[in-house]
């Protein structure tokens, strides 16, 4: 591993920051040529907007935006995760609304000029413990099934395909905000639901990369997508969190099952690729431990990423930009998440953050060596943490 530039980023850092903020570089005149080379290390974030949240798609203000892109670029990230919220681009089937149209166009042009990938998370859907079903939906499985479903659907990927192509800083689709926990199906039903949709986003935006960031469930049990399928997947994702997975059932917030975890989900996902070789996203990853203070998020945050980096995860999209602002009701676990304070402080995670970036940002991935290990043998949560303690070579103290 690059240790050393890893520790020598920290003095570079510490020079950079100013009053508690960070010296931003000059932006770049032109957009770089878009990598989708899964080989080599990438660092980004989840966005969320410090301005009034993803509320701000019907709020639209541009300036508070630019400011956030602006330190996050600074940070070392060059790609951003970006929720679109479903009912408020899509209110009816037949209709998207051209005004967030115009708006998604505006924040893709606003991170291109910061040399900033984009990401596109569409059948929001659930965020943050908030739901948000657009008028058209049905509370079945007929999200997977239904024919009115299936066209609007389409007609949402199209229109926002046709926005996304004249941009040069676009990676692909996510399908949705872990969206097996908004709507869920048998699995032969999300497979093959999985499956018309990489064809419709591929034949609507060919050329790039398009993804299901799903949570941990369907990884650890049956949830609605199989493992197989996802792991078959050019680039599979994965969700990682101490608290919503049970780590801390098995552990401390520094202990193996919690620091280790996005490098054993990593092994879990290869387990069912059946390739040590197949390349992983860490789409989303923090700890969501709230009595975690800022130095021990940072400290988590290292661990986690080197261990990951030993066990050859590709990609990393931090859990993450912005706190929320408080004067919204959400999960208190929500509110401070991010590398930087809502009013825009760098904080300790924001640091080590941009340290991992300046280290590891475009080095080879180096896949591993050992022997695959063949999957867990009880889909469960119970048999899935098993495994994945195994793997680790860890046994919990007695309770």
């Amino acid at each position: 591993m690059n240790r050393r530039r890893f520790l020598g980023g920290s003095a570079a850092l510490a020079s950079s920051v100013l009053s508690g903020g960070i010296a931003f570089p000059a932006v770049a005149a032109t957009t770089e040529l878009i990598s989708l080379d899964l080989t080599r290390h990438r660092f980004g974030v989840n966005y969320t907007p410090s301005h009034n949240w993803w509320f701000c798609w019907n709020d639209w203000n541009a300036d508070p935006i630019r400011r956030d892109l602006d330190a996050i670029a600074a940070l070392g990230a060059d790609h951003l995760r970006l929720m679109l919220i479903w009912p408020f681009f899509q209110p009816n089937p037949q209709w998207v609304s051209p005004a967030h149209l115009d708006r998604l166009d505006q924040l893709l042009t606003l991170m291109e000029e910061r040399n900033l990938h984009a990401l596109v998370t569409v059948f929001t859907g659930q965020l943050s413990g908030w739901f948000f079903l657009p008028p058209f939906n049905r509370l079945s499985s007929g999200f997977y099934t239904d024919a009115t479903m299936a066209s609007a659907q389409e007609l949402f990927i199209r229109e926002l395909a046709r926005i996304m192509k004249p941009h040069g800083n676009i990676i692909g689709f996510d399908m949705g905000n872990e969206i097996n926990t908004c709507w869920q199906a048998p699995i032969q039903q999300g497979d093959a639901w999985m499956a018309r949709m990489f064809a419709l986003m591929q034949d609507a935006l060919p050329g790039h990369l398009h993804v299901n960031g799903v949570d941990h469930a369907p990884w650890f049990e049956n949830n609605t997508f199989s493992p197989q399928a996802l792991a078959a997947a050019r680039f599979p994702v994965m969700h990682c969190y101490p608290y919503w997975t049970g780590a801390l059932q098995y552990g401390g917030p520094m202990d193996p099952p919690s620091v280790k975890l996005l490098a054993a989900m990593a092994a879990l996902i290869r387990s069912y690729a059946g390739s040590q070789k197949k390349p992983i996203w860490a789409g989303e990853f923090n700890t969501c431990i709230r009595e975690l203070p800022e130095k021990g998020q940072a400290e988590w945050l290292e661990k986690a990423v080197l261990a990951a980096i030993e066990q050859g995860v590709s990609w990393f999209s931090y859990w993450d930009s912005h706190d929320v602002d408080r004067k919204f009701a959400f999960n208190p676990l929500e509110y401070s998440l991010g590398l930087f304070t809502n009013d825009g402080r760098l904080k300790e995670q924001g640091r080590t953050f941009q340290q991992l970036a300046m280290a590891y940002r475009n080095e080879p991935v180096h896949f591993p060596k050992a022997a695959l290990p063949v999957p867990p043998t009880r889909r469960s949560m119970d048999g899935t943490w098993q495994w994945i303690l195994d793997w680790m070579e860890w046994k919990p103290a007695a309770a």
